[in-house]
């Protein structure tokens, strides 16, 4: 059974952290680091313009000797990420996570950003899926014994 990006944030519930454009990156990492989460993402009057990662905080800011008090946080967004729906599958996440190389894709519907799916997200829905077959597997072959 191909699980979806619905059945995903069913489970870890739909709640976004975000910033607005102005956030200084440092105030964004004080709210990465108090709700334990790796990425913020950056919305305008409730449009979507990006989202905000660990992964920017180290390549853009401290790479490139700037300051995480000066700089806000649309200056190291990353704003080009793929967009998926609740109807995509988790196999199709994972794909374009892997060759993308990314560790975070916003979830839409139409123009509306609904969610967030991180690589957490995608191993987590992989591996109960796969104990769900076994345990499925297991059932079927005690029930023909």
């Amino acid at each position: 059974m191909n699980k979806k990006v619905a059945d995903v944030l069913l489970r870890k519930g739909s709640h976004i952290t975000t910033v607005s454009p102005n956030t200084t990156v440092l105030e964004a990492l004080h709210i990465m680091a108090d709700q334990n989460i790796g990425s913020v993402m950056v919305l305008e009057d409730g449009h979507y313009l990006g989202i905000v990662t660990e992964r920017d905080y180290s390549r853009k800011v401290v790479l490139k000797g700037k300051s995480s008090t000066d700089t806000t946080v649309t200056e190291i967004m990353s704003s080009d990420l793929p967009r998926v729906t609740a109807n995509d599958s988790i196999d199709y996440c994972m794909q374009l996570m892997s060759d993308k190389n990314i560790r975070y894709l916003p979830v839409f519907d139409e123009n509306q950003v609904t969610g967030i799916l991180s690589i957490n997200d995608v191993v987590k829905e992989t591996i109960l899926s796969q104990q769900e077959t076994i345990s499925q597997l297991k059932d079927y072959l005690h029930s023909s014994l």
